[in-house]
């Protein structure tokens, strides 16, 4: 599974920032959400305990669940060739490395393919497994996959970890071309922006954004020592950003002082 953004993002050297990211359309706030089920769902695969691949079985249905809106495949499908144009754009660019493009661009088809190739609503396979599905008609209910009530889930519970982990690992290979192009479009998407040093006065910082270019995502950078959460808003004319402190009860107050992040546009 791929790593997070905040692992991704730790440069030698420097200390670690805390990223936040707010996406500035509804179809990168879906990929957004299958990229942290995704993640997570890597982690609870990796584990051996039987409570970790409980929770591992809950995220199958959870990115079932998102991903199995009717126009996301054919968002990423769109997505991933307009990707391809604008690298193919950039051939014959001196500036430019070709065999850096060829590269970008095969992983490009390899994703496109492999996507393209399944059928139906994602987890359509998994969807014709009964026993699969009457875990997920009682996992969301308090409870409600104790060992009376599914004795066959608590038998498969009882299974050592390797014999799991390849269950789940099945499982989850008919969710992975989805998990694929949403690595690709994400990275590509994420290496657009360039991070800016930006100074928040009396706490708030505002940016109107140029009309003429698109931009699909926003990304704050916070040192960790300042304690400091954004509140993020926006769209596609500006953007605004409140820094808050939590209180000892969790409540998130504003800071009104100025202070500094790194903001990176992503178009």
């Amino acid at each position: 599974m791929e790593q997070s953004p905040s692992e991704r993002d730790i440069r030698v050297g420097e200390p670690t920032l805390v990223i936040y990211e707010y996406p500035l359309n509804e179809s990168i706030r879906t990929m957004l959400r299958l990229e942290h089920l995704f993640d997570r769902l890597g982690q609870l695969i990796a584990r051996d305990a039987p409570v970790d691949h409980h929770y591992a079985l809950s995220c199958i249905f959870e990115i079932m669940d998102v991903a199995s809106r009717a126009d996301l495949k054919s968002d990423l499908l769109k997505e991933l060739e307009r990707q391809k144009m604008q690298l193919n754009s950039y051939r014959g660019n001196p500036s430019i490395s070709e065999s850096a493009l060829n590269e970008v661009t095969l992983r490009i088809d390899q994703a496109y393919a492999d996507l393209n190739q399944l059928s139906g609503k994602a987890g359509h396979a998994l969807a014709g497994n009964e026993w699969l599905m009457s875990i997920r008609s009682r996992i969301n209910i308090p409870g409600g996959t104790c060992e009376f009530d599914l004795p066959a889930y608590f038998a498969w519970q009882q299974f050592d970890a390797v014999r799991r982990r390849a269950d789940l690992v099945q499982w989850a290979a008919a969710l992975m071309p989805f998990a694929q192009a949403l690595r690709v479009l994400l990275g590509l998407l994420r290496e657009s922006g360039v991070a800016q040093k930006v100074v928040a006065a009396d706490g708030q910082y505002q940016q109107s954004l140029p009309a003429g270019r698109v931009f699909l995502l926003l990304r704050v950078r916070l040192s960790p020592a300042t304690e400091l959460i954004p509140e993020i808003s926006g769209h596609r004319l500006m953007v605004l950003i409140r820094l808050m402190r939590q209180d000892s009860e969790g409540r998130l107050r504003p800071c009104n002082t100025d202070s500094s992040f790194e903001l990176t546009l992503c178009a």
